[in-house]
């Protein structure tokens, strides 16, 4: 039952943020239930928002503040992330399960105050519990201040959010199974809508309706639970403006490459013979090519010029640019151009470096049953009982530890193949981070070749924005990767990939006093442990310190777990998944 009190505490909470707040306050009702969806010839029940797949789009300017009430009509405890919003001193808003709040439980309601400081540009929201952001998430539009402007022209905007469609109820089947059986999906979607190739789907394919002439501001969103996308228009150049938010230097490409939890801005400036013209969708895949059963749906939507005559059964144009399943390197061709826009205070004086290696890997918890675990340097993350936040701000010890290693136990050549047994075994723990406010702070992120799962990682730190200032194949190399960063322009991102069998490395300063999560964004292994937790301990003033908790946040019970998964039940390559 929604609590009776709800509507006195937003209007308390709606004043004083009128009175502190420099920009505007904006008000959304979040209503979550299961609601019936109709796709590739299947009837699914899906947890959404507000009875929509895709959710309903966010919009604010740069500095406003918005108010989300969420309502828990379903029958999974849930939370809400902000994705790539800071939320300065604000850490009880940001969302992730165990990490900052415990769930919504059902029947249960929660106001979230969303605070927007330095962000412009696309972000999204999305559920940030177990597997429940497959039907949760939505767009959030973010323009400028007024009188600003932005640095490039467009006419019009358009927002394509890219899902994922599963044919039965994904979180059911994973709570049912204990993490045991991981989905894959059926298809991708653009706007909710698998397109023209899929079965049962053309009638329903999401139509983008434009004038000729006119140049528009496209905003892409990849939700897809566990997949890197390309993306490409028929015909047509893209421009990329912005990615996560921050505007890059422009470039034009034919297809764009979005990791999952990534967003992007582009410009498709249409000038080509009226008429219908494909936005097409494949994932990129970077496991073991010996695996075939993945998700190869090509997802389509269609661009159509206002006014064009389209002659009766003929089909749009189809992008003859859009890479295939397993083009690491186009993915890889297309990050290299990533510059931001503005000159970047990227961090120099380094006061902390870690060094990360993101594998998978086998838990033994008897001489006959084993697990497969996500880790980074060897340890899964193991939810506590009590948020790590409240834990944090309340001084309650037994909940974690301060000891989550800079580098891991062993080196070795983290990218041969066939690796030995001893690179295998990872253990469990709850092991944090801590950093002093201020630190300037260096990650370097190896995808290891453990158990020859070695893939592209999308690695996002929440609360922060980083500079990716290097990146390359094989192990990375202490003395001369670090001559080829970029500490110019790199861009300025929340989300990043570490590619398969290589590197990443990202500065940022520890300016946000909090509990901040950082993690793989493919939940396949964010579920199995592929996270940790950054605290960044107070300033020296009032406005570095972590503000007060709200005095109705959710109330802590027993949780569900489901990173582990029983190698005995099922083979590393699944006839259902792949690792």
């Amino acid at each position: 039952m929604v609590a009776v009190s709800w509507h006195c505490a937003v209007i308390l909470l709606g004043c004083t943020l009128l009175c502190l707040a420099e920009g505007k306050v904006h008000y959304y009702d979040f209503h979550l239930r299961e609601k019936n969806f109709t796709r590739l010839c299947t009837t699914t029940n899906m947890f959404v928002v507000n009875d929509q797949f895709p959710g309903p789009t966010i919009y604010v300017q740069k500095g406003d503040t918005v108010l989300v009430n969420v309502y828990n009509h379903g029958f999974y405890g849930v939370t809400i992330h902000w994705h790539g919003v800071k939320q300065p001193r604000n850490p009880w808003m940001d969302g992730p399960v165990y990490i900052t709040q415990c769930p919504i439980k059902p029947g249960m309601n929660f106001t979230y105050e969303v605070k927007f400081s330095d962000e412009e540009g696309t972000l999204w929201w999305h559920a940030h519990s177990d597997w429940t952001r497959v039907g949760v998430h939505g767009a959030i539009f973010i323009y400028p201040e007024e009188e600003a402007t932005y640095p490039f022209r467009y006419d019009a905007e358009e927002v394509l959010v890219l899902g994922a469609w599963y044919t039965y109820d994904v979180n059911w089947l994973v709570i049912e199974s204990d993490g045991k059986t991981e989905p894959v999906s059926d298809s991708y979607t653009i706007n909710g809508q698998p397109g023209d190739f899929c079965p049962c789907s053309r009638e329903e394919t999401y139509h983008w309706k434009v004038e000729y002439g006119k140049t528009y501001l496209l905003r892409l969103v990849n939700a897809a639970l566990n997949a890197e996308l390309f993306f490409a228009i028929a015909e047509h150049n893209l421009t990329v403006v912005g990615m996560d938010g921050p505007y890059l230097k422009p470039f034009e490409s034919t297809y764009v490459d979005l990791a999952a939890g990534q967003t992007m801005d582009v410009l498709v400036t249409v000038n080509q013979s009226p008429g219908q013209y494909y936005m097409a969708v494949r994932q990129l895949f970077t496991g073991e090519a010996s695996f075939t059963k993945l998700d190869k749906s090509n997802v389509t939507a269609i661009l159509q010029y206002s006014g064009s005559h389209i002659p009766p059964k003929s089909l749009p144009y189809f992008p003859n640019t859009l890479p295939g399943y397993y083009n690491k390197y186009a993915a890889m061709s297309f990050r290299s151009k990533l510059r931001s826009f503005f000159p970047q205070n990227v961090p120099k004086n380094i006061t902390t470096r870690i060094f990360i290696t993101a594998n998978l890997q086998e838990y033994m918890v008897n001489a006959t049953s084993n697990y497969y675990i996500s880790t980074f340097n060897n340890i899964s993350w193991v939810n506590p009982d009590v948020d790590v936040l409240q834990a944090y701000y309340y001084n309650m010890s037994g909940f974690y530890t301060e000891d989550f290693p800079d580098v891991p136990p062993t080196f070795y050549d983290f990218v041969a193949y066939d690796l030995g047994a001893n690179t295998t075994f990872g253990t469990l723990g709850t092991k944090v981070k801590v950093l002093e406010y201020g630190e300037e702070v260096e990650m370097v992120f190896q995808s290891a070749n453990t158990m020859n799962a070695s893939m592209d990682h999308p690695m996002h730190l929440h609360g922060h924005s980083f500079y990716a200032v290097g990146s390359g194949d094989g192990d990375f190399e202490f003395e001369e990767d670090p001559k080829t960063y970029n500490l110019v322009d790199p861009p300025a991102l929340n989300t990043a990939i570490v590619q398969k069998s290589g590197w990443l490395a990202i500065r940022f300063k520890a300016n946000n006093p909090g509990v901040w999560l950082w993690h793989c964004h493919l939940d396949r292994h964010l579920s199995w442990g592929m996270n940790t937790v950054f605290i960044v301990k107070n300033g020296n003033t009032p406005e570095t310190t972590i503000q007060g908790p709200p005095f109705n946040m959710p109330v802590c019970e027993e949780k569900t777990s489901i990173n582990l998964k029983r190698l005995n039940d099922s083979p590393l390559y699944s006839e259902s998944e792949a690792i």
